[in-house]
């Protein structure tokens, strides 16, 4: 067969979302944050939008309300729209704008400065501090270490985790370093023979002195190591705690008290006294020096309670309110003046900044319809706690919303809630459900609450096994296994019976 190129008429259909659909689906997504940065970037680039003033009534503005009154291609709203405010006496639009004035004034069209200034505030935002490793550069600058010394610390340095744990063997340490000195060494013509290379003696010496700095366990090679670092800075007798981390490290973490009381020859007591100790100690001592930022959480909704009723509020008071620009659109009544290709600029920026107020505003309406069926159904969480959350689904609120389940999913994610109970992610509220022997549904986040609270008011020397749980809760009318219970104690990190046990 003879390869060659033809041509071909095909015809076809084929399914293709419209990019403004792509952006509305985004701005459903993005957190309180995320999307007042967006409509602070949108408000840069097209300049037929325009920031409304904390003294403005959005709802003034004629060209908003066309906006958002356009249908969107996807959910239909069904919240009607808050309706708009009278117009003031003075139309703004129908005033001529005096170009030369501004021009000569320095396009100062915000009024004198000073009252601008007033207007001014400076936005609090979190200091950067430095993480482990610059903390121990500063311990080590205070050392009195030669020049080799401090080449060999750095290597050290740059190979210990956020955790504070040295990542690799001495022996990597040492061929790394190594390898580096001869490839500098090459590069200047050397001799490698001739070079003083790092020992072990020498790294052993150099982890001595960084396992000495702060935090407490910095440098340590295994857990083990970590524990019995910050144990000897500890004051006070901790022999047996020391030992026990030494020689009998596999029957600790097994909590097999008894057997190491009589390898140790002491009782069982003294034992848990011990291992009480060493459970104070901090497993990962370099996270208190981690300069990772502090993830603060905004709540994108509000929901109080007044006079018996809850109530569901939008927390967008920072978000920037936006209209369509006035003088712009004035401009751009007169096409005549125009060329083509900037009849095609305004066109586009114009049609944009109509289709963003208006997804702002479906995206709000969106939200409080969610967040409306959510109060309903949860209302018993509400009133009583964590142990009446009902089973809910993405499924359930999509079809009585009259939306898409991954509508629904877009509102739902990375989104909080402020609550009578407490701050909460929206993803809190949708869990599974168990059948109860009433024929009632009770959610798998309100049975892991229940085995929680057994598990604390368990008695310690005797504690609650898996299937004492379940007797307790079949009591109470939830059908439940035994390894669904087990399932729920490992999420919740709770020990088995045997190991949660005190003598």
């Amino acid at each position: 067969m003879k390869a060659g190129l033809s041509q071909s008429v095909r015809l076809g259909q084929e399914l293709k979302i419209n990019p403004r659909l792509y952006q509305a689906m985004d701005m459903l997504t993005m957190p309180l944050l995320d999307l007042q940065q967006h409509l602070k970037q949108e408000l840069l680039i097209n300049p037929f939008l325009e920031l409304v003033e904390d003294e403005e009534d959005p709802e003034l503005t004629g060209e908003a309300d066309e906006a958002s009154e356009a249908p969107m291609e996807g959910d239909a709203l069904e919240v009607p729209l808050e309706e708009a405010a009278p117009a003031p006496e003075t139309d703004p639009r129908t005033q001529e704008t005096d170009w030369e004035e501004i021009l000569l004034d320095g396009f100062d069209v915000s009024g004198p400065r000073e009252e601008r200034e007033e207007r001014e505030y400076t936005e609090p935002v979190s200091v950067s501090t430095g993480g482990l490793e610059d903390d121990l550069r500063e311990q080590l600058a205070l050392l009195d270490l030669t020049p080799r010394q401090q080449v060999l610390a750095d290597e050290f340095i740059g190979n210990i985790g956020d955790d504070g744990y040295l990542v690799c063997s001495l022996d990597e340490i040492l061929r790394g370093i190594n390898a580096e000195i001869e490839r500098s060494a090459e590069a200047t013509g050397r001799a490698s023979e001739g070079i003083p290379l790092f020992t072990m003696p020498e790294a052993e010496a150099m982890l001595t002195t960084i396992q000495s700095l702060e935090p407490p366990g910095v440098g340590a090679r295994d857990l083990r190591e970590c524990l019995v670092l910050q144990l000897r800075e500890l004051p006070g007798d901790h022999a047996l705690a020391h030992r026990m981390l030494t020689e009998y490290f596999d029957e600790l973490v097994a909590h097999r008290w008894a057997e190491i009381a009589r390898r140790a020859g002491v009782t069982a007591a003294d034992v848990q006294h011990a291992a009480d100790q060493i459970a104070k100690l901090n497993p990962k001592p370099g996270l208190a020096k981690s300069a990772s930022p502090d993830g603060y959480v905004i709540p994108d909704l509000v929901v109080e309670k007044v006079d018996g009723q809850y109530l569901v509020f939008l927390n967008d008071t920072n978000i920037p309110r936006l209209r369509l620009s006035r003088v712009y659109q004035e401009m751009a009544r007169d096409r005549k003046k125009f060329t083509p290709e900037h009849k095609e600029f305004i066109a586009s920026k114009l049609n944009a900044a109509q289709w963003l107020i208006q997804a702002i505003e479906q995206r709000r309406h969106t939200m409080l319809k969610v967040m409306h069926f959510i109060v309903d159904r949860q209302r018993d969480f509400f009133e009583r706690g964590v142990q009446h959350l009902r089973p809910l689904t993405l499924r359930e609120v999509a079809d009585v919303i009259g939306m898409h389940e991954s509508t629904v999913s877009r509102v739902t994610s990375d989104k909080y809630v402020q609550t009578p109970r407490g701050v909460l992610p929206l993803k809190y509220f949708f869990s599974s459900g168990i059948a109860t022997a009433d024929g009632d549904d009770v959610s798998a986040r309100g049975i892991k609450d229940k085995i929680d609270k057994l598990v604390k008011d368990e008695d310690p020397k005797d504690p609650l096994t898996d299937q004492a749980i379940v007797a307790i809760l079949e009591r109470e009318g939830i059908r439940i296994a035994r390894r669904t219970v087990a399932k729920y104690r490992e999420q919740l990190r709770v020990l088995p019976a045997r190991m949660r046990k005190r003598v």
